[in-house]
């Protein structure tokens, strides 16, 4: 029976490719295929087709700038930026809808989570309203398909279930909190008869090289609507011939009547990775070129015939400039011959120092950010500060009157020539720069072996290997994990160049000529440094990902009391605090304004402006004590993990009034006819 060619790309099964079609009527010109734009754009009656692969050339998005008037606009797939998808909000009915609407598969992007409206009940289990399970695969039994599912919130290890595919239901999609790529949504996440609801989530910075039709500070909802494109093979072209699915021609499928081995056989990087080894190495012709290539791949573009000699899992390590802005992205073959120095890390937490720590070697650090212990026998860490980590140790110590163990770090804090061991705690939300005194060059190989990822380092011998090496002009390299990925190694005849090829960013096409008999010694095969963008890095970062587990949360800040709080009264509202406060490692120790009281701690920080002042909330003031209270009974309704600054700014009238209250409770405590220095001072 004959169909449109659109309709025939909306109902075929992409796994029952490839399917021979032939052409009965349209509209063309004298002659076979004519050409337009790379695309096919007439076909004449008769012609013979086999459709190797459906994909989509682009998509327009229905966009609402004005949040009334909807406008249609174009997206290239290689638009650069990261979407978040919009839960469909139409059920699916049975669990074979789903299946033949999204691509289940082992692959985490082929894994939807859904959960039902309603209970279903199983042979061994019921699934409770409103429980998420993830779909994991698809197989069938008997004759039978069935999805196999698991719960998301796991009750036991790894708990399995599965669905038939008969199986009804109001089944609907859950929110997604991952980023994703263009090409990835198109790839894994339209779903087949329905549209794709998407969020612009982050920008990236190549967004200004690209022509970009949506407005600028867009931040509304895009409905996806993908405009297919057809890769077919014909019986006396050996390129692969691209057909737009809107070309006005009836075509019928012939696929039992003709032998569809009988066509030309052409392959991607991707096909050539899944065959087995026992099948290298090949001699094949490049029948579709790359159209981007870093400079040491540049001979596939003069190449007409190549050898592949295998298609192995390489490790490379995960780069980043180290930057405010504009950062470049990098994936560093263990191969690499340019030697590194060390340069120093930063640490948010304390948690982080202990994750840092080797047994090789001395951690050692400086604080660039003051932090009050509120544990007694826990110590308070200043700016400035030096410190020796040594390990994670549980101390007894008293808060709020009352005993309990907790989580510290032992350390050996440096004071000049003296060195005096001190518990700093687990929760310590301040900041630390890593003081370096190792000047050894390491190989990234020896990098991985001995210290713990991720590490900053700086190229201080260049790869004298190749011509230019581009890692040897960054001024600082972060180097973020180890990342496994898929390539193809490929030399010319003559064995001169032979390169390991990246898969998943190569789009090639080959056809292979024959399998050559296996030489007795294989080619060493070079590996170079690549440059990639913001999209790949946050595609490779989310694979990797996958498989590692996080490490535990670090302790959460101790909060105040409650019985003092509900003592304390809330004081008169302040002058208007900034939402930050800038630190810096370079803070230099100076004298404080304010005069250190008895059993206050000392500070380290400058009283910044005339216009305000800024007091420590380690000054033991009743005044300033309720400041704390007033804070900590906020908190208690809020998110326990809301962040809190160390420092409160105060304005020069209440300055004034605090520094008066000051005065009167010393004159209380001051023994008749002998001021203390607190009054000389003020």
């Amino acid at each position: 029976m004959a169909m449109t060619l659109d309709e025939f790309t909306r109902s075929v099964d992409t796994r029952s490719l490839p399917r021979v079609l032939q052409i009965q009527s349209g509209i063309y010109f004298q002659g076979s295929v004519y050409e337009m734009f790379g695309s096919e754009c007439c076909l004449s009656n008769g012609e013979i087709l086999k459709i190797i692969g459906v994909s989509v050339s682009k998509l327009t998005a229905e966009i609402h700038p004005d949040g009334s008037n909807s406008v249609t606009v174009t997206l290239p797939l290689d638009y650069p930026g990261l979407f978040r998808i919009v839960a469909d909000k139409r059920p699916y009915l049975t669990m074979g809808e789903i299946a033949e609407s999204l691509r289940i598969s082992s692959d985490r992007l082929g894994q939807p989570v859904f959960r039902c409206s309603c209970d279903v009940q199983l042979t061994d289990r019921t699934i409770k309203e409103g429980e998420s399970f993830t779909l994991k695969g698809l197989k069938t039994d008997s004759g039978e398909g069935s999805v196999d599912c698991e719960y998301v919130i796991q009750r036991d290890p790894k708990h399995r279930f599965t669905l038939k595919l008969s199986q009804q239901g109001e089944f609907y999609e859950c929110e997604d909190d991952q980023f994703y790529t263009l090409k990835e949504i198109v790839e894994w996440k339209i779903p087949k008869g329905r549209k794709r609801t998407v969020n612009l989530a982050k920008s990236l910075p190549m967004m200004e090289r690209c022509f970009c039709e949506i407005p600028e500070n867009y931040s509304g909802e895009l409905i996806l609507t993908p405009i297919y494109e057809l890769q077919a093979v014909m019986k006396y072209r050996k390129d692969i011939v691209h057909i737009p699915s809107n070309l006005d021609v009836e075509v019928i499928d012939v696929t039992g009547q003709c032998d569809a081995d009988s066509f030309v056989q052409l392959l991607s990087l991707s096909d050539i990775s899944k065959k087995p080894s026992e099948e290298f190495p090949l001699v094949a012709e490049i029948t579709e070129r790359p159209w981007q290539l870093q400079k040491e791949l540049q001979f596939l573009l003069n190449c007409k015939q190549v050898i592949i000699h295998g298609a192995p899992q390489a490790k490379r390590i995960l780069a980043s400039e180290i930057r405010t802005d504009g950062q470049r992205r990098f994936l560093v073959p263990m191969s690499y011959r340019g030697r590194f120095k060390r340069r120093p890390r930063v640490f948010p937490t304390a948690y982080d120092l202990e994750v840092a720590k080797r047994d090789k070697e001395q951690l050692h650090v400086v604080a660039t950010r003051a932090f009050e212990s509120r544990y007694e026998g826990l110590s308070t860490v200043l700016v400035g500060d030096q410190f020796l980590v040594q390990r994670r140790e549980t101390s007894e110590v008293i808060y709020g009157g009352t005993r309990k163990m907790v989580e510290a770090l032992a350390c050996e804090k440096i004071e000049g020539k003296n060195y005096m061991s001190v518990l700093i705690p687990m929760c310590l939300d301040g900041g630390f720069v890593e003081v370096i005194h190792d000047k050894k060059q390491y190989t990234i190989s020896e990098i991985c072996q001995q210290f713990h990822l991720p590490f900053n380092v700086k190229v201080a011998v260049r790869d004298l290997s190749v011509a230019e090496d581009g890692l040897a002009i960054v001024p600082g390299l972060h180097l973020e994990e180890e990342i496994t990925d898929s390539y193809v190694v490929i030399s010319t005849m003559d064995q001169s160049e032979c390169w390991e090829v990246p898969v998943n960013r190569t789009c090639m096409t080959v056809q292979v000529l024959h399998r050559m008999p296996e030489p007795s010694q294989a080619p060493d095969a070079r590996c170079a440094v690549e440059e990639i963008g913001e999209d790949c890095y946050y595609a490779l970062r989310r694979y990797a990902s996958a498989t590692i587990v996080p490490p535990p949360r670090p302790p959460k800040k101790p909060k105040q009391p409650l019985e003092e709080s509900v003592k304390q009264q809330p004081p008169k509202p302040l002058g208007p605090k900034p939402s930050r406060i800038p630190k810096s490692p370079h803070v230099h120790k100076s004298k404080p304004v304010m005069p250190v009281l008895p059993g206050s701690a000392k500070t380290s920080s400058p009283i910044p402006g005339n216009e305000m002042k800024m007091v420590p909330n380690l000054v033991p003031s009743p005044v300033l004590q309720k400041v704390n209270s007033s804070e900590s009974s906020l908190e208690e309704t809020e998110d326990k993990d809301a962040d809190r600054h160390d420092y409160e700014y105060i304005d020069e009238d209440e300055l004034e009034s605090i520094r008066k209250k000051f005065q009167g409770q010393t004159i209380h405590n001051t023994v008749k006819g002998k001021p203390n220095a607190y009054d000389q001072s003020i």
